[in-house]
C-alpha cells in the first residue's frame, strides 16, 4: 500500500451543501487548507469563492487528502462515494463521516475499512447548519480512540464541544437519540405557537412568555423567529429531518421499543413534505400545523 503524505494543515471535504459549506467556513477561518468537492457546480463555485481548492472530484479530494471530511445526505451516498473511489483509500487515512444515517452501516464501514489502515470515524453533529458557523455546534464520534485523539485539532475547529460515545456506530446512534428530543421540542413549539394564534393571542408574546418560563428551550431561540416571520430558508431541510425521524423509527423497533411521540412527529412531517415544504427549513412544520387550524390543509 501507498503511504499518505500527512499534511495536517490539509483537508478534504466531499459534500458542501449547508451542513458542509459551514464546516468549510469553520475550517478555513481556522487555517486549514481545504480541498473539497460537490455534484453541484454552484456549491463548487461558492467554496472556491470562500477559499477553498476544488477538486475535480471525490477520488481527487482522497487522493490530495490524509484526512477527508464526508458531509452527505446520508449513509446511502456515503458508501457509494467510497465504492466509487475505494482506488484512493490508503493506510494511514482516516475518514470522517459527518452525515447523519444508518449506525449499522458506520459499523460496516469501520470493518471494512481498518484492514487497509483506514480509520472510519462517524463524526455526528448536533446542530444546524447555523450552529455550526457559529461555532456553537456539539460533535459525537464514534470510531477508534486514537484516531478520535488525533482529530482533535479538526473537532476543537468545528463545534463547542466534542464527545468520544466509544465504537463505530456510536456517533450515529448518539446523534439519531439527540435528534428525537430536537425535534420533538421544534414540533412541540411549532404546535403551541399554532395554539395562540388560532386562539386569538399574540403569537409574539406567547413566544416571549415561554422563553422566559418553565416551557423554554434552546429551540426557541434558533426556530421562534423563523416560524413567527414565516422565513423557511434552510438551515437544516425538513425532508432531511423526516429521513431522519424514519431511521430512527427503524433503530426503535429493531431495539424493541416503541417510540409513540416519533410516530405521530413522522405523520406531521410528511404532511409537510407533501404540502411542498421538504425543501424549506424543518421551522417549516409550524406552517403546516397553522394552515391545518386555519382550514387551509386537510386535517
Amino acid at each position: 500500500m501507498r503511504a499518505t503524505p500527512l499534511h495536517p494543515r490539509r483537508l478534504g471535504l466531499i459534500g458542501i451543501g449547508l451542513l458542509g459549506s459551514a464546516l468549510a467556513e469553520r475550517l478555513l477561518r481556522a487555517g486549514f487548507e481545504l480541498t473539497g468537492f460537490d455534484v453541484a457546480p454552484e456549491r463548487r463555485e461558492a467554496f472556491g469563492r470562500a477559499g477553498g481548492e476544488v477538486a475535480a472530484g471525490g477520488a481527487a479530494v482522497l487522493a490530495r487528502c490524509a484526512r477527508v471530511l464526508l458531509s452527505l445526505p446520508s449513509h446511502v451516498e456515503v458508501e457509494a462515494v467510497l465504492r466509487e473511489c475505494a482506488g484512493e483509500l490508503r493506510a494511514g487515512q482516516t475518514v470522517i463521516d459527518t452525515s447523519t444515517g444508518d449506525p449499522a452501516a458506520a459499523e460496516r464501514l469501520a470493518a471494512e475499512l481498518a484492514p487497509r489502515g483506514v480509520t472510519y470515524l462517524d463524526a455526528t453533529v448536533s446542530g444546524s447548519s447555523a450552529q455550526v458557523r457559529a461555532g456553537t455546534a456539539v460533535l459525537m464520534v464514534g470510531g477508534d480512540a486514537a484516531g478520535f485523539s488525533a482529530c482533535a485539532d479538526l473537532f476543537a475547529s468545528l463545534g463547542a464541544e466534542t464527545h468520544h460515545t466509544g465504537g463505530p456506530g456510536t456517533g450515529a446512534k448518539m446523534k439519531l437519540a439527540t435528534n428525537v428530543v430536537l425535534g420533538l421540542n421544534r414540533a412541540a413549539l411549532a404546535e403551541g405557537l399554532a395554539l395562540a394564534g388560532a386562539l386569538g393571542l399574540d403569537p409574539a408574546q406567547a413566544l416571549a412568555i415561554m422563553r422566559q418560563g418553565p416551557a423554554y428551550s434552546r429551540i426557541m431561540d434558533g426556530k421562534g423567529g423563523k416560524m413567527l416571520a414565516g422565513d423557511f430558508s434552510p438551515e437544516a431541510r425538513l425532508s432531511q429531518h423526516l429521513k431522519d425521524v424514519r431511521l430512527i423509527l427503524e433503530q426503535a423497533r429493531a431495539a424493541g421499543l416503541a417510540l409513540p411521540l416519533s410516530s405521530v412527529h413522522r405523520t406531521v412531517l410528511e404532511a409537510a413534505e407533501a404540502a411542498g415544504f421538504g425543501a424549506q427549513d424543518n421551522s417549516a412544520i409550524f406552517e403546516v400545523l397553522r394552515r391545518k387550524a386555519t382550514g387551509a390543509l386537510p386535517p
